[in-house]
């Protein structure tokens, strides 16, 4: 009998080691992209050249980039790109290193400024994520910066940028949309979640706004023209994971 349970226990041994086996071959695809808020510039260009993603267990992944010098002000207002895509063997993903190269510059007044990013060269930008990864899904990061908050004027009138950004996890959250009635207005939309985040884009040529990578939840969004028109308030615009809240035409 003692023979027996112990050749029943190696082969409940076996089957354990079978599926953890199993998990450990796991594969899942992994998607970075990157978008843009508004900012009173001509065009800030920044020199992508890598994207690596660190797990939890330490692991370093170097997905393959489209390296490529971008124009955040292309990436504002719904628009994304997608800058680097592969396949990890983790499930976990608790940062991500967004890698500049040194062709970065800034167009202001229609002239063209170096702009110094020392620290994005070197190490990379270190984005804190905290992901946890799906199976047989698009797993996507969008890095969303803010480039009237990342420039920074230095005395001597060269510029520098010292990222301000934040990165969202498209699975888990929603958009909001919608469009002003008066064409050639511009207006900036500005979407306030119930902890006060604010979430910010502007209007199109065609009156059409969308603010993507919203968390769930209760929003109160100010859409404010230029004068004499006056600033709406909508209150109580709720956001859903994996839709897209449409409100319309917004009469002013």
């Amino acid at each position: 009998m003692k023979k027996l349970f112990l050749f029943l226990g190696l082969i409940s041994l076996g089957l354990v080691s079978c599926n953890d086996d199993s998990n450990s071959d796991q594969s899942y695809t992994y998607k970075v992209s990157m978008t843009d808020a508004p900012a009173p510039y001509d065009a800030v260009f920044v020199d992508v050249q890598g994207v690596e993603v660190i797990t939890s267990d330490g692991s370093s992944f170097a997905l393959e980039t489209e390296a490529n010098i971008y124009n955040l002000l292309e990436l504002s207002n719904g628009y994304s790109i997608q800058i680097a895509s592969d396949i990890i063997t983790e499930a976990n993903v608790s940062q991500v290193r967004l890698i500049l190269g040194p062709n970065n510059s800034i167009v202001v007044d229609g002239q063209t400024y170096p702009l110094s990013t020392p620290s994005a060269e070197q190490s990379g930008l270190k984005l804190n994520v905290h992901q946890q990864l799906l199976a047989n899904v698009d797993n996507t990061l969008l890095i969303d910066f803010d480039a009237h908050q990342s420039i920074v004027e230095q005395g001597n009138g060269s510029y520098s940028l010292k990222p301000v950004l934040r990165v969202v996890d498209v699975q888990v959250t929603g958009t909001i949309s919608g469009s002003i009635s008066i064409l050639g207005v511009n207006a900036t939309i500005t979407a306030i979640s119930s902890t006060g985040e604010e979430f910010t884009t502007i209007t199109n040529e065609e009156g059409a706004f969308q603010l993507s990578g919203l968390q769930s939840g209760t929003y109160t969004l100010i859409i404010t023209p230029e004068t004499p028109y006056l600033p709406l308030t909508i209150d109580n615009v709720i956001v859903q994971t994996g839709l897209t809240t449409d409100l319309g035409v917004q009469v002013l």
